[in-house]
């Protein structure tokens, strides 16, 4: 039984390609072929180590480990004097993404901090007029998702947007809307000038969707603005994105995507991440990175057997040890009345159910992550979160998911496993 009420009245999760089976075969399908595309010797991409983790890679896999070793010897190598600010800042969120800290990549003689190298650079490339506008905006996003915001250059971009003489390719252009919305997110100011500026931008992609049929500039740039329009959906409402237009645009040209990068764009978008959720990794204030960041796995006749594509393992994520605690990523989203989303990591105990990890992110940001409960006979049952409630005139409910798949327990049953992301949707019926 899904948690939002008894089971038959259930509507089903939110329409994507994410939740339908052949969109399962596809994910597989282009999986096995960006992992087929990784050479033991040829230069890393760090932007398929990202779709990679977005996925949930199988980290003890050879193809995964050779990988993550190959980008962190290439920063080494090059970040400092080789690297152009959007390749560090590729980097930066690659190794985020693999739990690996940027500020202290090891090298011989000393750790390198990831972090000024990529404002340097950017400051440099901006001052010279060596920078395009998509670079600009993947230093933004890379910037904001470590907390180390530029400003300046947001506001900056927000106005090339708006621009009458700006004509940004669709790539850039998404590149932009991602960029954006983390720094609305997380560090308000010039708040008019950016949501005006993703509204513009939003709009304007699709604009190209119809245009184009379904297709939002060409197949190569599908995968970002994909992310975008997942990602931005308060900023053109009430306007609504066909995205299952867009997703039976990649199903039909599936044996098109033969470019690694390409189809490392595209996956994270098809089950509903984007590149800002390698933000998810990043720690809060006073927190400290691991020293052994890889979650540890079950052995022996109780790991778990999930479906297999070399290096990575659907639908199921890192399980914690039995007594190691658990760390759960819980997020709120309401787009059907004053749109609000937010996003927080919690540690619990192993063995908590669901409703423990509410009550963490309540006790921690209780401004943000409050919630109310009903006692009923089938158990604890969530009525209001974030001071917004259900409504049965309304048909309106809170519906929890993981991963996009509707929870078939309650709060109080469900136990989250380790590294799960677990998304409180308020949903109508």
């Amino acid at each position: 039984m899904g948690h939002g009420g008894p089971g038959d009245l259930l509507p089903s999760g939110p329409e994507g390609c994410w939740a339908t089976a052949s969109c399962d075969q596809l994910v597989r399908e282009l999986l096995q072929r960006m992992e087929e595309s990784i050479q033991p010797h040829a230069q890393s991409n760090p932007s398929i180590l990202l779709a990679m983790n977005l996925l949930g890679a199988d980290i003890e896999s050879p193809t995964y480990k050779s990988l993550l070793q190959n980008i962190k010897e290439e920063v080494v190598r090059k970040a400092q004097k080789a690297m152009t600010s959007g390749q560090v800042a590729q980097h930066i969120l690659a190794l985020l993404s693999s739990c690996q800290d940027p500020w202290q990549v090891p090298a011989p003689e000393e750790p390198i901090d990831l972090i000024p190298i990529l404002q340097q650079k950017m400051h440099e490339e901006i001052t010279h007029n060596v920078i395009s506008w998509y670079n600009r905006s993947l230093d933004i996003l890379t910037l904001c998702v470590v907390k180390e915001h530029d400003r300046g250059a947001a506001v900056a971009l927000a106005k090339e947007l708006l621009s009458p003489d700006s004509h940004l390719d669709v790539d850039t252009c998404a590149m932009a809307v991602l960029a954006l919305v983390c720094e609305n997110n997380t560090a308000p100011y010039q708040e008019h000038l950016i949501q005006w500026a993703l509204g513009n931008v939003t709009n304007g992609l699709l604009d190209e969707q119809e245009k184009g049929k379904g297709v939002i500039g060409n197949l190569s740039s599908m995968g970002l603005a994909i992310q975008a329009l997942e990602s931005s959906r308060k900023f053109y409402a009430p306007r609504r994105w066909d995205h299952a237009q867009a997703f039976s645009v990649v199903q039909t040209y599936e044996q098109e995507y033969t470019q690694p990068m390409a189809i490392a764009r595209v996956l994270p978008g098809l089950v509903g991440k984007s590149y800002l959720n390698a933000a998810a990794l990043v720690p809060s204030a006073g927190d400290t990175w691991h020293s052994n960041p890889e979650p540890p796995r079950p052995h022996g006749d109780h790991a778990p057997a999930p479906f297999s594509v070399g290096a990575f393992q659907l639908p199921t994520l890192p399980l914690s040890s039995p007594t190691g605690p658990l760390t759960v990523q819980y997020s709120i989203t309401n787009t059907l009345k004053n749109y609000f989303h937010y996003s927080t990591s919690v540690c619990v105990p192993p063995g908590s159910r669901l409703l423990q990890v509410l009550k963490v992110a309540r006790h921690e940001k209780p401004h943000i992550f409050s919630f109310k409960t009903n006692q009923t006979h089938l158990g604890p049952f969530v009525v209001s979160i974030h001071g917004l409630a259900g409504s049965d005139n309304d048909r309106t409910y809170w519906q929890f998911f993981s991963c996009w798949s509707p929870l078939q327990q309650g709060v109080g049953t469900y136990r989250p496993k380790n590294w799960e992301h677990i998304q409180a949707v308020f949903s109508t019926y």
